[in-house]
């Protein structure tokens, strides 16, 4: 059974690592200021209140990484964290290892380096879940992902053995491509596993990874479940999906869920979020937020009401 607080927000087991997790969790990546991936800024004072709502919340997850703002999100969460003398009792703070962004370097070694920095800019002394961070974007010739991360001494072998030496709890991988994260889930190696911008109203490619990660026992973080902004500002206001330019079908799709839910007077954010936070094999929704008031307009959206008819349409889209 899932608890729920007060305000209605459950907590959901996270597979197998005895962390409990809010339905809903903060991504970090915009409070980074990372306006060529989000298109607009966000300035650190903002970032820093975003923060201080998220920890007053019932949300107890926040997802960043190295990457984001190369190192600037988990800087703001480190300042946040310290001025409150901890991490609060019973939060989840994930982040990844990431590639030197600069070289494209993706050594066992620079997963070392990366987790290193993410404990120094975070203030920590360990971290409770890391991340393999975009195997994907490997840029060695002829070298095919997951083969090198997964070769002696390659990334993933560095981080088991970081989790050996106690400075990482659990040890997760996130990335795009779902037949490349099928292959990492399918090594039993991994705990967790997140997918972003592919289990959507308007996409559901990521149906067979939820279905591998249940019946293996490993929890599954769905990430942008407003497509990075189409879902939540409407297409016609934001035409971009997954970070660029929204294709002719994901508009026309966006168009077509929007138009169910106004004929329901139900807001297109809201049935994007609940999509999401509805589906049993999903431990966490990560949304994006950049603004404290964000906090409780997204809680709001979550316990928005939606008749089941509402549902078979937006399942027929």
């Amino acid at each position: 059974m899932n608890e729920h607080d007060a305000r209605g927000l459950s907590r959901r087991p996270l597979g197998k690592t005895g962390l409990e997790v809010s339905s809903i969790g903060i991504g970090c990546a915009p409070l980074g200021d990372m306006p060529e991936t989000f298109d607009f800024s966000v300035p650190e004072q903002r970032a820093r209140d975003t923060l201080s709502a998220v920890f007053e919340s019932p949300i107890n997850f926040l997802d960043t990484a190295a990457a984001y703002g190369d190192g600037e999100s988990e800087r703001r969460i480190g300042m946040v964290i310290g001025e409150m003398g901890g991490l609060p009792e019973g939060c989840v703070l994930a982040t990844k290892a990431d590639r030197d962004l600069t070289t494209g370097d993706f050594s066992g070694d620079q997963m070392r380096r990366s987790v290193e920095r993410s404990l120094g800019f975070l203030g920590l002394d360990r971290l409770q879940l890391v991340h393999l961070h975009d195997p994907e974007h490997l840029r060695e010739p002829g070298r095919e992902p997951f083969e090198y991360m997964m070769a002696p001494g390659g990334p993933v072998e560095v981080l088991r053995g970081l989790a050996e030496e106690g400075v990482i709890e659990h040890l997760g991988i996130s990335g795009g491509p779902i037949d490349l994260l099928t292959r990492f889930v399918e090594t039993g190696l991994f705990e967790t596993v997140m997918t972003h911008n592919r289990y959507t109203l308007i996409d559901k490619s990521a149906e067979p990874l939820l279905d591998l990660a249940r019946d293996l026992g490993v929890a599954v973080f769905n990430a942008a479940p407003y497509g990075s902004g189409i879902l939540a500002k409407g297409p016609d206001a934001y035409a971009r999906y997954e970070y660029r330019e929204a294709s002719h079908e994901i508009l026309a799709k966006a168009k077509k869920a929007e138009s169910a839910c106004q004929e329901f007077d139900v807001p297109l954010a809201a049935a994007a979020l609940q999509f999401s936070l509805r589906d049993e094999r999903i431990a966490s929704t990560v949304v994006g937020m950049t603004r404290p008031e964000r906090v409780e307009q997204t809680l709001k959206l979550a316990r928005h009401p939606i008749p089941d008819e509402l549902w078979e349409k937006l399942e027929a889209i």
